[in-house]
């Protein structure tokens, strides 16, 4: 330590000046000498003196100046240690490779196991990760969770030149083969995340409660139990409002708006709504069920942006056919309950209003393209066909967008390739683009989700749109629409454009051609009407029926391939009954002019198997693997296939899973239905 001491900069300059000072007196001296003999002498002996207090200064004291030098620099650099040892703030020291190297007290204690930091600090803290690390001279803030406590973790890159370190936590000799040095700091930041919860706890949502069926179901019970029924579900709602604290209010006969703190959101989604099932439940001689849709309104935002959210909820449970709770968190969606049937609404009350606002619509437009989903089918081509003639009705041009379609609606198709129709009434998505500008109203069918539409560019570039569909609507509906009618408990589209038909005006009159193509639509849709069937499906084929359709004709277009057959019997044979009662089986697409209609064939066959509660068909197909679901009413199958990027209805639902294979797809089913089971969805 001795020889590498050395003294450098303004300590050198400091000690160094007397004999530098000497020199300059060496002038004056001379000059006295030249001025006075003696007075030469006399300054002599004074600049002797001075030049000898000057060597013994700066040499005979040196030694002891560095001893104390060495002390006072070893003090303060104990000091400076046991200080940063003792510091209230943990702080450690990491490698570039994130072994701890040093920590103070306070880090030890948060730390709690110094093995395993000196391994790797993500042993102690996983939130901090090999990837997390500052790299160049950068710095990373993380936050961490480490026993009851949160911290906000800073690490920054430091020079690792001469920093001493404690040997108990990591050897000197491992120290110097770091090449950078990691400073991290732990700030708690525990109060203010439990303040920030506490505030959030606090905070007001906004809910909004709708009696689905409120005039039908009082309309089923006598006079004298009316007010009786009503007293009952308003208590069932008070009693609900009051558990969780809320104000409640109803603004309509059928309708409350309701406003409760955030903090009992979690009692009532670990309740999954049981509201719901009590409305349900209330039975005094009434034919219909009461049902109750619940939206929810959640977030950071404004209290009147809670209350907007509140009301796309509600609408989103209602477009999904009601009896259900959707919680919606901006862009992001929960839903609960809707594991029944939907129940039919006899009143066409709806229907004809947006008859004539689908009309007033058509009137101030130049021109109408329909377009249905990819790959139509008869549902979907049948509904285009009844707007078609709509729009015709009231003269305006008129065109359906048509690109590719499964092999049963080919000869429906072909119909109308005749010179009753113009050249131009069928076109392909390419032409439809040309076609589409601020005077065209642009009207969907068959499906509510605009990425798996004929043509998803026509959305944007379409000003007005209308969008007719029977599947229960998603998060993820088609947005720009100026009209939507979405009723879940039709069996089809078709029987929608049906009703909206004979409600439309305009001289309407279906061609024989038009009708077999809506009746068709609405035969494959409810299995020969023998699912979704209710009042209105018939009233619509009665209507059909008295405009031309011949249901001799449309049974023949019908009729099934003897190859298809065979695959449909293997496809059965091979099936496995998962749990007893869910039947999941493999169909063949090798050879199949459309494989994903087969598989719908095969799903409705299964059912027909004594206790199969529900089925589901993978078809590897184009790189994907699609999958019909098809219940009776004890599984809700598109709760399942929402899960897997799909949906359609409660009963009657399918998916696309892309990237997998067939075994892989059965797994996620199989996993699927144990979840519905465990979460109490299936019965």
């Amino acid at each position: 330590m001795k020889r590498g001491f050395k003294l450098r900069g303004r300590l050198r300059l400091h000690l160094g000046w007397p004999l530098w000072l000497s020199i300059l007196l060496l002038p004056m001296v001379m000059q006295l000498y030249i001025a006075d003999r003696k007075a030469g002498i006399i300054g002599t002996c004074y600049f002797l003196a001075f030049f000898l207090c000057a060597l013994i200064i700066r040499y005979g004291g040196h030694k002891k100046m560095r001893r104390d030098l060495i002390h006072f620099a070893s003090t303060y650099g104990q000091m400076q240690m046991q200080t940063m040892k003792e510091l209230s703030v943990p702080f450690a020291v990491l490698s570039e490779e994130g072994q701890l190297l040093w920590g103070n007290d306070e880090f030890v204690r948060v730390a709690v196991n110094k093995k395993a930091a000196r391994r790797n600090i993500a042993n102690v803290f996983p939130e901090i990760s090999e990837n997390s690390l500052p790299v160049d001279g950068g710095r990373k803030v993380i936050h961490i969770h480490a026993g009851d406590k949160y911290y906000r973790a800073v690490l920054s890159l430091v020079s690792d030149d001469g920093f001493n370190v404690d040997d108990q936590i990591m050897p000197m000799d491992q120290l110097l083969e770091t090449k950078q040095l990691i400073a991290m700091f732990l700030y708690d930041e525990t109060e203010m995340i439990e303040l920030e919860e506490r505030r959030e706890e606090e905070n007001l949502i906004v809910g909004l409660l709708y009696i689905d069926n409120f005039d039908e179901m009082l309309d089923s019970i006598d006079e004298v139990r009316q007010s009786l029924m009503t007293a009952l579900i308003d208590r069932k709602i008070n009693k609900t409002m009051q558990a969780i604290d809320a104000i409640c209010k109803k603004i309509e006969k059928d309708k409350f708006l309701f406003v409760f703190k955030q903090k009992y959101l979690q009692e009532l989604m670990n309740d999954r709504f049981s509201v719901l099932e009590e409305i349900r439940n209330i039975n005094i001689g009434n034919e219909q069920t009461a049902t109750i849709s619940i939206g929810i309104g959640v977030g950071k935002g404004t209290f009147n942006e809670r209350y907007e959210w509140a009301r796309a909820a509600i609408d989103l449970a209602l477009g999904r056919g009601g009896d259900q709770a959707v919680i919606k968190n901006g862009d992001q969606e929960q839903f609960y309950g809707g594991k029944r049937v939907q129940i039919e609404r006899n009143t066409r009350v709806k229907a004809r209003v947006k008859a004539h606002a689908l009309r007033e619509l058509i009137e101030g437009k130049e021109r109408v393209v329909v377009m249905g989903h990819s790959i139509g089918d008869a549902d979907s081509f049948g509904a285009s066909v009844g707007i078609y003639r709509i729009a015709k009705a009231l003269n305006r041009k008129a065109h359906i967008v048509v690109d590719e379609v499964n092999a049963s609606v080919r000869p429906l198709k072909e119909r109308f390739y005749t010179n009753d129709y113009d050249d131009d009434m069928l076109v392909s998505g390419e032409e439809a683009v040309r076609l589409v500008d601020e005077t065209t109203l642009l009207v969907i069918v068959d499906v509510n989700k605009g990425e798996h539409t004929e043509c998803p560019e026509l959305i944007e570039l379409a000003q007005s749109i209308v969008v007719i569909d029977h599947h229960r609507q998603a998060g993820d509906a088609i947005a720009k629409a100026v009209l939507f009618y979405i009723e879940p408990y039709a069996s089809s589209a078709s029987e929608m454009v049906a009703e909206i038909c004979q409600y439309i005006g305009g001289g309407l009159k279906l061609r024989a051609a038009e009708a077999e193509a809506l009746y068709a639509g609405v035969m494959i849709d409810t299995n020969y009407f023998t699912d979704k069937t209710g009042v209105r499906t018939f009233e619509a084929m009665a209507y059909l029926k008295r405009n031309g359709a011949d249901s001799v004709r449309i049974r023949k277009m019908f009729r099934e391939d003897i190859n298809e057959y065979k695959i449909q019997a293997e496809a059965i044979q091979n099936t496995e009954l998962y749990l007893d009662h869910y039947a999941i089986t493999e169909s063949e697409s090798r050879g199949v002019e459309t494989p994903t209609v087969l598989g719908a064939k095969i799903a409705n066959s299964l059912l027909n198997i004594e206790q199969v509660k529900a089925s589901f068909v993978l078809t590897k197909y184009n790189g994907k693997v699609y999958v019909s679901a098809r219940s009776i009413d004890e599984l809700n199958v598109q709760l399942m296939m929402e899960k897997l990027g799909g949906g359609g209805h409660i009963n009657m639902a399918g998916a696309q899973i892309p990237g997998l294979d067939v075994e892989s797809a059965k797994a996620q089913i199989r996993a699927l239905i144990d979840a519905m089971i465990a979460n109490g969805d299936a019965d």
